[in-house]
């Protein structure tokens, strides 16, 4: 048996969701390779600097949504 389990990773395109000073901000077709077992996503350093660049530099998004929040209550 092996020490680590055969990673199946493939390149896809996916939607990052990403917090900010309260703030939620979409990303859409993100580049990423994704763990086809587990769903995990890895990305690349250059395309997370890209996503800090996107959200922190106020690029003006391509269309705003409004979404519902819902509390988890015991």
């Amino acid at each position: 048996m092996k020490p680590y389990p055969e990673e199946h990773l493939v390149e896809r395109r996916v939607r990052y969701t990403y917090e900010h000073e309260g703030q939620v901000y979409l990303i859409e077709n993100v580049p990423a390779r994704v763990n086809t077992d587990t769903g995990e996503r890895y990305f690349a350093p250059e395309t997370v600097e890209r996503l800090r660049e996107i959200v922190n530099g106020r690029q003006r998004p391509s269309r705003v949504i409004e979404t519902p929040v819902f509390e988890y209550a015991s």
